[in-house]
């Protein structure tokens, strides 16, 4: 089956900007509403699907993503998971219909007795060498979200005690407010929407039905990925107060700085010092690469800052089957400390190819004494061009 493409099911130009995606996902919404079509599952499916592309499209960050990789970029990277019922599609997108997002809340399914909540996401860092995040690895999160309340299992309210139906709804979470022809419904403002107060909360969780815990998962993260990266455990979010469906976690991926590789996108780059010999006549050096030492080719005459791409060696690009390349740069290291026969052996080249090179070190006292001889040498010679001069004035008289 090919893979639907967002902004065909929104029905826009992949320029659009955030209000046209905004304004034409409003259209697609009100079409295929399911209390538009009754009975109709695939207008269902078409307005999850609605939502689905919205969610991406509107996000620049995800967006990004799946301009770029398209869908399987953004499972990847753990996001655009879709809706699962109508109700989190209003629980997400209602205020997009201002005060006709309550109203669908309402006319559509969600009215009435009160709506469940979805649990609050989470998130949480994972820390990876570069290494792990080339080949993906297995890592341990560990985060704190809020859970049911065991002392009072959820309800909020004090033991033997129970929470109680709210007086100013009646107990169906909202309220109908009439705006000229219009009667509109919204949430109740004094239980929150839950369509019941409490009136003894429980010392525990201060009424909440939730307490803070510190929870341990194990996690795979795709090869490929890089610092920043977001992943999505879906379902390991807060719970719901009420019992919604829960929220997800999300995993922020952060990335050691490695002794050796420098990345770029999914190239790794290298630097390698060489030797002025190795440079001039070539050479086959060891490379350091991920999964070890690899030979490479140092052409003669290779110039300081040259490189070498070793083709598939750098980074792979999450869920596709594309690897960047290790890029080898290498640059000539001159010695600081010389053998006298390298010393012999580089004077001897420097007046094969006429270069001007320093004498041998001397001593301080060797250098002052050049230094004086040659001071005295100038001051005498400008001594004796006085005294010439001199004598030719005279001869003129």
């Amino acid at each position: 089956m090919a893979e639907v493409d967002y902004y065909e099911v929104l029905g826009i130009e992949r320029t659009a900007s955030e209000k046209e995606i905004a304004t034409a996902y409003r259209k697609a919404a009100m079409k295929y509403h399911p209390d538009r079509n009754p009975g109709d599952e695939e207008a269902v499916a078409k307005f999850k699907l609605c939502a689905e592309a919205f969610e991406v499209l509107n996000d620049k960050e995800k967006r990004s993503i799946y301009d770029r990789y398209g869908k399987a970029g953004l499972d990847g990277a753990g996001v655009g998971g879709g809706f699962q019922d109508v109700g989190d599609i209003f629980g997400a997108f209602g205020d997009m219909f201002g005060g006709f997002g309550d109203m669908f809340g309402s006319f559509f399914g969600g009215g009435g007795g009160g709506r469940v909540q979805r649990g609050a996401d989470a998130q949480c860092a994972v820390t990876l060498d570069l290494r792990e995040a080339a080949k993906g690895a297995s890592k341990e999160i560990r985060y704190r979200r809020r859970e049911v309340c065991s002392t009072c299992g959820g309800s909020g309210a004090k033991p033997g005690t129970k929470p109680e139906t709210c007086r100013y709804c009646g107990g169906r979470g909202r309220v109908q407010q009439s705006t000229g022809v219009f009667s509109i419904q919204t949430t109740c403002p004094k239980c929150g929407g839950r369509g019941t107060t409490i009136a003894e909360p429980c010392v525990e969780c201060r009424g909440s039905g939730l307490v803070s815990k510190e929870v341990v998962r194990e996690i795979f993260v795709p090869a490929g990925v890089d610092a920043g990266t977001r992943l999505r455990v879906q379902g390991e979010g807060e719970r719901s107060p009420n019992g919604g469906p829960p929220g997800d976690c999300y995993v922020f991926v952060q990335i050691k700085r490695h002794p050796l590789f420098r990345r770029e996108g999914q190239d790794l780059i290298c630097q390698i010092p060489i030797g002025y010999a190795q440079a001039a006549l070539g050479a086959e050096i060891d490379a350091p690469t991920l999964d070890g030492p690899e030979k490479i080719k140092i052409a003669p005459g290779t110039q300081n800052g040259d490189v070498v791409r070793l083709k598939g060696r750098g980074m792979p690009t999450p869920r596709r089957n594309v690897v960047g390349d290790l890029i080898v740069q290498l640059f000539i290291e001159t010695p600081t400390k010389l053998t006298p026969e390298h010393e012999a052996v580089l004077r001897k080249l420097a007046e094969i190819e006429g270069d001007a090179v320093l004498p041998k070190r001397k001593s301080f006292c060797s250098k002052l004494k050049d230094f004086f001889d040659d001071l005295f040498a100038d001051d005498k010679e400008d001594k004796d061009e006085g005294q010439k001069d001199e004598k030719t004035t005279d001869g003129d008289e």
